[in-house]
Order: structure tokens, then sequence, then C-alpha cells
């Protein structure tokens, strides 16, 4: 099986994305960085096959995109709808910011964030369905609680 995420192979791209880190994510970071947006743990410059995104919760399989200028030049609208394509493909929800939204409304970014984690958080799996045996229906035992 092929490794998806954190794949050796990027990692000289995530290290240089770090340690060039623009303003606006750097806002961000101090924000979600050690848990401070509802307990969540959010990894920076992290890779998904051959992509790297700017935030990431293993948790929720949620990445924050801060979208800077380089995201407004030629061809880069349509990488970037092939990017988030894959990334949805893959389970991850993509909620993206723009640098210019960072800088006019640090708090409403990290307000939405949170509400996003409290959504994610809510939505249960489906409960699995009661097994059938010989045409009959079989549920788990009831217990009485003491």
């Amino acid at each position: 099986m092929t490794k998806l995420y954190n794949k050796t192979s990027e990692k000289q791209k995530r290290q240089a994305l770090r340690n060039n880190i623009p303003p606006a994510e750097k806002m961000v970071w101090a924000k979600l960085r050690s848990q401070q947006v509802e307990g969540c743990k959010f990894r920076r410059q992290y890779s998904i096959g051959a992509f790297v995104v700017d935030f990431y919760s293993p948790e929720l399989k949620l990445a924050i995109e801060i979208d800077g200028d380089s995201h407004y030049e030629d061809g880069a609208p349509e990488y970037d709808r092939e990017r988030q394509a894959f990334l949805e493909d893959k389970g991850t929800k993509v909620v993206r910011f723009t640098n210019q939204k960072v800088y006019e409304d640090l708090d409403g970014v990290v307000e939405a964030i949170r509400q996003i984690i409290g959504q994610m958080r809510r939505i249960t799996p489906p409960q699995p369905s009661p097994m059938h045996w010989g045409g009959r229906l079989i549920l788990p035992p009831f217990t009485r609680g003491d």
C-alpha cells in the first residue's frame, strides 16, 4: 500500500515551506498551534499525496488553506480545483481563506475554523445495521444499568 500522508519524498518541500511561511499563514498558525482552537491538533505544511496543505487536522481530516497572490496567477485556479478534488476524494475537507481575510479579520477566521471543528465533531458516523441470521433479526443483548 502506498503511503499517502507526509511522504518522505515530500519532506524537503514541506521543510522549505515551513521555513518561508508567509505572514498571513504565520498569523493563523499562532492561533492554531498547541491545540488552541477547540483542543484540535493541527500540523502545518502537511503533505497528502503530492500536495502540501497549509494546516491539517488528522483527527478531522480537515485542511485549512490560506490563499495568497499565487492562487490568482495564470493556471492557479485550475491547479487548485484539481488539488481540492484530489484531497476531497481522499476524504479531506478543505476550507480556504484569503490572505486579505486573515489580515482584515483574523478573529473572524479563527471563529469560522472553531465552528467548522464543532460541526465536524457533531457528525456521528452511521451505526452498523443489526445482523440478520436465518431470516431473523439479531440484536445485541440488553444490559441493565446499575
